[in-house]
């Protein structure tokens, strides 16, 4: 598992470990880790072109030290400082004993120098910047994203969020992000994780809480979470999925949202709702009714709300039930916030932005700037989990408080019709599995970000091929 800390708990773990080690040492072991990076990128360090865009601070040291590190190894070094007068005069120092060269930002012919580089160090600003890039670096970010030059971060990239994600204002984009000693939020949220590029973890030694900001779940994670039938196990055993969703205006949503929970690991789904024939006819394995939730028989989850249209007596009978539910599209619309607080069996509630910002009462735009603060809003204010959909998903406990966790799985191409539909189902299986509803929709998003990108492989995909690689993802996960 990876995971991310806040810069608060990155600085206070930096002070004690410094405490403990001699004057200087920290920075050298990230310029250690920064230099070793850049070489593995170089490939030949010996004659190759590098200049270092350093700003004030820390941030800069650690720039000028590990362009010392690569100078000193044959390659043509230089510093373009943007305050002189700021600059870490100790890796300044270094650097020209090493032979490297400096420039003063906005002088003539720092731009074309920058463009000509084969490696371009960003050591603008630290983890602790705010808001975006200040004019004077403007035209040296510019100048690093004309270039060919592969770009390095230090740390994170100048002019995004460590703490949030967040971009603004303008930010340099690059190809490798090297952070030390631990993930950064902002380096696995969007809009500033595409900015990071590749993310590579130096080990500085830091030692920090056992509770991190943000957790991002590898292929073991979820390996561990994901049902197993004993061999004791029958189709009850392992959990009943009901589903109520589809209308006679989106009858798909149904036939999709089955889909996803027969392949989640529960022993059966139950469908409930207008959509039975085509639902029947696409699963005949589905149990289905149309008598409405109460009398469809037992289950261990519900699902409720993909294409459900205006159907508000649906909603609010699945809220009624005492076992853990899922509420999604038009759910999230009908659902009485009331009655999702007044629940005590777990829920789970599955907006995208829009839907999102909706709820909140504010712009979608302001839910995709601040996805991280967002979903932590949401689940505080109905006292639910939230799987919060997008670009970078995120799934948030009740009440918003503990590690929220990022989802690593994905494609652009999973911006279709009826792809969330799929994963509703997925994730409402995995609920009726047993499993809690951040591990559910975690495990899931996890699933369904990977089997997209299996169907995809690069060209368009259907939301009914997303579900059919699941099984794929699945076997992909368990296997390592």
């Amino acid at each position: 598992m990876r995971t991310a800390y806040s810069v608060e708990t990155v600085r206070t773990a930096e002070r004690e470990l410094m405490a403990r080690l001699p004057e200087g040492a920290l920075m050298q072991r990230a310029a250690a880790g920064l230099a070793a990076a850049c070489a593995d990128v170089l490939g030949r360090v010996y004659g190759s072109r590098v200049v270092l865009l350093v700003g004030s601070g820390d941030n800069g040291g650690d720039a000028l030290y590990a362009g010392a590190r690569l100078a000193r190894r044959g390659a043509g070094v230089s510093a373009v400082l943007l305050a002189p007068e700021r600059a870490h005069a100790g890796g300044l120092a270094a650097l020209r004993r090493a032979g490297g060269r400096v420039r003063m930002a906005g002088a003539d012919g720092v731009e074309e120098l920058i463009e000509g580089a084969d490696l371009v160090l960003d050591g603008i600003v630290g983890i602790g910047g705010t808001g975006g890039l200040r004019p004077d670096a403007v035209p040296l970010a510019e100048a690093a994203e004309r270039s060919r030059a592969v770009v390095v971060a230090v740390d994170l990239p100048s002019g995004v969020d460590a703490d949030t994600g967040e971009v603004h204002g303008r930010a340099l984009r690059a190809d490798l992000t090297v952070t030390f000693g631990t993930h950064k939020p902002g380096l696995l949220i969007d809009p500033a994780r595409e900015y990071a590029g590749t993310v590579r973890l130096a080990d500085i030694g830091l030692s920090l809480p056992d509770e991190p900001e943000l957790e991002a779940l590898q292929h073991a994670d979820v390996a561990r979470l994901l049902p197993v039938p004993a061999a004791e196990s029958d189709k009850y055993r392992r959990g009943v999925v009901g589903v109520a969703a589809g209308s006679g205006r989106y009858p798909g949503a149904a036939v999709l949202a089955v889909a996803g929970a027969l392949r989640g690991g529960a022993g059966a789904v139950r469908y409930v709702g207008p959509a039975g024939q085509a639902v029947i006819a696409r699963f005949p394995e589905t149990l289905v009714s149309d008598r409405g939730p109460k009398h469809a028989g037992r289950v261990q989850a519900w699902v409720v709300g993909p294409g459900a249209g205006d159907d508000a007596a649906t909603v609010a009978e699945v809220l009624a039930a005492d076992v853990p539910v899922l509420i999604d599209a038009d759910g999230l619309r009908l659902a009485e916030a009331s009655a999702v607080r007044a629940r005590r069996a777990p829920t789970l509630l599955t907006p995208h932005a829009g839907e999102a910002a909706a709820l909140l009462g504010v712009d979608r735009e302001e839910v995709e700037r601040g996805r991280l603060g967002a979903v932590r809003e949401l689940a505080g204010r109905y006292g639910a989990a939230v799987l919060l959909k997008g670009s970078t998903t995120l799934v948030a406990g009740a009440g918003g408080e503990g590690p929220v966790r990022a989802n690593p799985t994905g494609t652009p191409w999973l911006a279709t019709a009826g792809s969330g539909d799929v994963l509703s189902g997925l994730a409402g299986s995995l609920l009726a599995a047993g499993l809690s509803a951040v591990d559910a929709g975690s495990a899931a998003a996890y699933l369904h970000g990977l089997a997209g990108r299996f169907a995809a492989d690069g060209a368009p995909v259907r939301a009914q091929d997303v579900a059919e690689g699941i099984a794929g993802a699945w076997r992909s996960v368990v296997r390592g």
